[in-house]
């Protein structure tokens, strides 16, 4: 299962820099050097959710010790195997769509290197298991799916990756911020040590300083998930970014930000209601939102992006 886990995390991105190196020789071989790796990414998940199907998932957490100064954990769950098959199976699909989508364009052979190093970095999301690992692949995500945006280089397209760029950077610090805070007060990252830690710190004197830390890493994964008010990046960068990574962007890039969201929610805020009708309004409010800006909108990718 190890072994598994980080091959599902790091194949992706070794194989990126591969399908580089092929695409400067050939790019027939590259676009199905692309399709394959993102098949087998697929295929792997498929498998990982098939087996917790059938034994259970068995909780091991997977240990790089060292990497980062922290070192990096991953773990599998029904949840996490669930996510990351979805992902990979939209890769999939999108990286299939790209050959012929891109017949026509230039910088083809960056656009794939980014597209397999950006499925690496979400799965390392999903299958994190404590926040500093979250947050390291989080940030290659961010700073590697810019590139998507900013692909035609067109001024349009420019200024739309810069303000993607933008919200992504000033999200992470804030999120990054907040990890600091939490380790500070629990001297752990790790998910499965801080479950219900809102209810244990009910009544303690550091429950303010745990509030802020929340609060801070829930900026951070909002302002990927488009949240309100956090969502002006979304209708920017979908309407000028290509149409495969448009969808990605929106149907799972999007959805990593949601990922951190439930991890917050479920694991230190449990039956917090106050936190609870937090998310709810943030909610509300992103809803109301993208649906009135929708109506105003006359450019399809723009209205989807809104949704």
């Amino acid at each position: 299962m190890s072994f598994l886990l980080i091959s599902a995390v790091f194949f992706p991105m070794l194989s990126a820099i591969i399908g580089y190196v092929i695409g400067r020789k050939s790019k027939e071989m590259r676009n199905y050097f692309a399709d394959a790796v993102t098949g087998i990414e697929f295929g792997l998940f498929l498998y990982l959710v098939i087996r917790i199907l059938l034994k259970g998932s068995s909780g091991e957490i997977v240990e790089l010790p060292g990497v980062c100064g922290m070192g990096l954990f991953f773990t599998l769950d029904g949840f996490r195997a669930l996510y990351g098959a979805i992902a990979a199976f939209m890769w999939f699909m999108s990286t299939l769509f790209s050959r012929e989508y891109f017949a026509h364009y230039r910088n083809r052979n960056r656009y794939y290197l980014f597209l397999l190093l950006t499925l690496g970095a979400t799965e390392g999301v999903f299958l994190s298991a404590d926040f500093y690992t979250a947050f390291i692949f989080f940030e290659i995500m961010s700073l590697a799916s810019y590139v998507w945006v900013a692909h035609d280089e067109r001024k349009e397209s420019l200024r739309a990756a810069a303000t993607y760029l933008a919200v992504a950077v000033i999200g992470g610090l804030v999120m990054l911020m907040g990890i600091f805070l939490l380790y500070n007060i629990t001297g752990t990252l790790r998910y499965d040590q801080l479950t219900g830690l809102s209810e244990q710190m009910a009544h303690s004197a550091d429950r303010g300083r745990l509030w802020a830390a929340g609060l801070c890493i829930l900026f951070g994964f909002g302002a990927k998930a488009g949240a309100f008010p956090l969502h002006i990046w979304l209708p920017k960068a979908h309407p000028v970014a290509p149409a495969p990574a448009s969808a990605l962007l929106s149907g799972i890039l999007t959805k990593a930000g949601m990922f951190g969201i439930l991890i917050l929610s479920c694991r230190i805020f449990p039956g917090d209601a106050a936190f609870g009708s937090l998310i709810l309004v943030i909610g509300a409010a992103t809803m109301v939102v993208g649906a009135v800006l929708a109506l105003f909108s006359v450019d399809l990718k723009r209205t989807l992006a809104c949704s």
